[in-house]
C-alpha cells in the first residue's frame, strides 16, 4: 500500500481511544483492527479473523517475542512474592537505624526507594507507611515524601534493564530492529540508552541535591513552610496503603530481599559470563539472554519460598499459590505488548514510517528528533497516564525515523522513554501518582500540583540535553542536563527563595 495519511489512522484511533476511555488497550485493539480494515477491506468478521491470525498470533508466537512474554510472567512471579512477604518492608525498615534529622530522614527515603527498584507500583506503598510517621513527626510535608518516593519508584525502574520496565521496552525495540535488519541486541542498546534518559536520571538525582540544598521552590515551598508550624498534610486523608498481607508478615526478615535477589543476578552473570557477559555484550544472542535471567528469577522466587516458609510468614503451598496468582496479574502488560507489536506490523504494511520520513525529510531538522519524540511522549502519557502504552505507540514510529535519518539511536531510545516518565510524573490519572500520594498519606491533587513544578523544571534541562545530543550523540548531554539542573536550582536557592521567606 502506498504510504499516505492514512497509515497514521492506526496510531490516531489509538490515541483518541487510549485518552477517551483511559484504557491502553482498548486504544491498541481499535487501533490494530482499523489498520487490518484499511488493508484488508471493511468486511467485520473477516477483518476480525485476519487480525488474530496473522497479526496477534503470528506476533506472539515469533521465538523472541514469545521469550518476552514468558521471562515477564516470571518477573512478575517474584515480584508479587517479594511485596506480599513483607520483606520488602523489613528491608526498608533497616534504613529508619540511620535517620538523623530531617535531611537524614528524607535521603534514608530516597535510598530505600532507590534500592526496592525491583517494584515502581510497591515502592510507594512500602515507603510511604514507613517513613510517614517519621516525616510527621520531624516537621516534613507529606506532599514532600510522595515526591521522593514517586522519584524513586519508576524512574528508577526504568533505568534497570533486567526487570519489567527494561524488558518490555526491550521487546518493542527488538521488533523494530528485526524489521529493520539492525543485528544489535535490544539488551545492548537498552543499556547503551540509559545515560540517554535524561528526564529520569536528572528526576532521582534532584531529589538528594533539592534535599541537601534545601532548594524546595512552588507549591512545594509552601507547604514545608506549613510544616515547619505543624501541619504536615493539608486536606490529609486516611488511607489504607499495605502491599503485604498483614497476618504474619511481622516475621519478615531482610534476607527475604537481598537474597533472593543476590540468587538471581548470580545465576544470571554466571551462565552469561562464559558467553562473553558484560564485556562483549554483542556477542551474547538474544534468547541466550532471556533464558539465563528467566532461570535466575525462578530460582530466586523458590529461595523466596523457602524463605517464607522457614520464617513462618507462609507455608510452601501458600507461597506457590501466591507464586501463580501474581504471575496472573501480568495478563493486562502482556496483552499490550502483544497489541503494540501488532500495531508496529500493521503500521509498517500501511507504509506509516516512509510517510513519516516524508514528513519529516526537508521540514524538520534531523537532530531535533529527539526532542520532538521527548515532547511528544510527555504528552501521550500525560493524557493516558501510561509510560508503558507511550512507549507501545511511540517505538515502532521513532525508531525507524531515527534509522531513516541517521539519527543517535541510543538517544531517541532515551527521548522515548524520558518523554513517557516526563507525562508520567505529570499526569493525575497515572498509578504512580495515586500510590505516591496514597503511600504517602497526602491528597492526589496536593501531590500533583507540587510535583508539577518540579518535573516541568527536569523537563527544561532535559530538552535541551536531547537538542545537544541530537547533534552531537554524544553522553555529554548528560553533564549539560545536570549541570543547568544544578544552576537553576541554586538560582532559585539565592533569588527566588528568599524574597518568598516567611516569618
Amino acid at each position: 500500500m502506498e504510504a499516505s495519511f492514512l497509515s497514521l489512522v492506526p496510531v490516531i484511533i489509538t490515541l483518541v481511544v487510549a485518552v477517551w476511555a483511559r484504557n491502553v488497550i482498548l486504544g491498541l485493539f481499535l487501533g490494530v483492527f482499523s489498520g487490518v480494515l484499511l488493508l484488508n477491506g471493511p468486511n467485520p468478521f473477516t477483518g476480525l479473523r485476519i487480525m488474530i491470525n496473522d497479526y496477534m498470533v503470528a506476533e506472539a508466537a515469533e521465538s523472541s517475542h514469545m521469550g518476552i512474554l514468558i521471562l515477564m510472567i516470571f518477573i512478575a512471579g517474584l515480584v508479587g512474592l517479594m511485596e506480599k512477604s513483607g520483606g520488602a518492608a523489613a528491608f526498608a525498615g533497616m534504613m529508619v537505624k540511620y535517620i538523623k534529622g530531617k535531611i537524614g530522614a528524607q535521603l534514608a527515603a530516597w535510598v530505600s526507594g532507590s534500592l526496592l527498584f525491583f517494584t515502581d507500583s510497591g515502592t510507594p506503598l512500602i515507603v510511604g507507611p514507613l517513613f510517614r510517621p517519621i516525616v510527621d513527626g520531624l516537621k516534613i510535608s507529606r506532599v514532600k515524601l510522595a515526591w521522593i518516593i514517586d522519584s524513586t519508584a519508576s524512574p528508577v525502574a526504568v533505568l534497570i534493564p533486567f526487570i519489567g520496565w527494561g524488558l518490555y521496552s526491550q521487546g518493542l525495540i527488538a521488533a523494530e530492529y528485526q524489521e529493520l535488519g539492525i543485528n544489535e541486541s535490544a539488551f545492548v542498546s537498552y543499556v547503551k540508552a540509559v545515560p540517554f534518559q535524561f528526564y529520569s536520571l536528572i528526576a532521582v538525582i534532584m531529589v538528594p541535591v533539592i534535599i541537601i540544598a534545601k532548594a524546595d521552590f512552588g507549591p512545594m515551598k509552601k507547604f514545608e513552610d506549613n510544616a515547619e508550624r505543624g501541619e504536615v498534610a493539608e486536606n490529609a486523608q486516611t488511607l489504607a496503603a499495605e502491599t503485604a498481607d498483614t497476618k504474619n508478615t511481622s516475621k519478615a526478615k531482610p534476607i527475604m530481599v537481598w537474597l533472593p535477589l543476590t540468587i538471581m543476578l548470580t545465576v544470571m552473570f554466571g551462565l552469561l559470563i562464559p558467553m562473553g557477559f558484560p564485556m562483549h555484550m554483542e556477542n551474547v544472542p538474544s534468547n541466550a539472554f532471556r533464558g539465563s535471567l528467566s532461570t535466575g528469577y525462578i530460582l530466586a522466587a523458590i529461595a523466596l519460598m523457602l524463605l517464607m516458609a522457614h520464617y513462618g510468614v507462609r507455608t510452601l503451598a501458600s507461597g506457590f499459590s501466591l507464586y501463580l496468582e501474581s504471575m496472573s496479574k501480568i495478563i493486562n502488560v502482556l496483552a499490550i505488548l502483544v497489541l503494540a507489536w501488532s500495531l508496529g506490523a500493521i503500521g509498517k504494511n500501511l507504509g506509516a514510517p516512509a510517510y513519516l520520513s516524508g514528513l519529516v525529510e526537508g521540514n524538520l531538522p534531523a537532530y531535533l528528533i529527539p526532542v520532538v519524540a521527548f515532547a511528544v511522549g510527555g504528552i501521550i502519557s500525560f493524557s493516558t497516564g501510561s509510560s508503558w502504552g507511550t512507549y507501545a505507540i511511540l517505538f515502532p514510529l521513532i525508531i525507524p525515523m531515527a534509522h531513516q535519518f541517521d539519527v543517535p539511536i541510543y538517544v531517541c531510545i532515551g527521548a522515548v522513554l524520558s518523554g513517557g516518565m516526563f507525562g508520567d510524573h505529570c499526569s493525575p490519572i497515572s498509578d504512580t501518582t495515586i500510590l505516591s500520594a496514597t503511600g504517602a498519606g497526602c491528597h492526589q491533587l496536593d501531590h500533583v500540583k507540587t510535583q508539577l513544578p518540579y518535573a516541568l523544571f527536569n523537563a527544561a534541562c532535559s530538552a535541551v540535553a536531547f537538542i545537544f545530543a541530537g547533534i552531537t550523540g554524544s553522553i555529554w548531554g548528560l553533564a549539560l542536563g545536570l549541570a543547568l539542573m544544578l544552576v537553576g536550582l541554586f538560582a532559585i536557592k539565592n533569588i527566588i527563595k528568599p524574597s518568598t521567606k516567611t516569618a
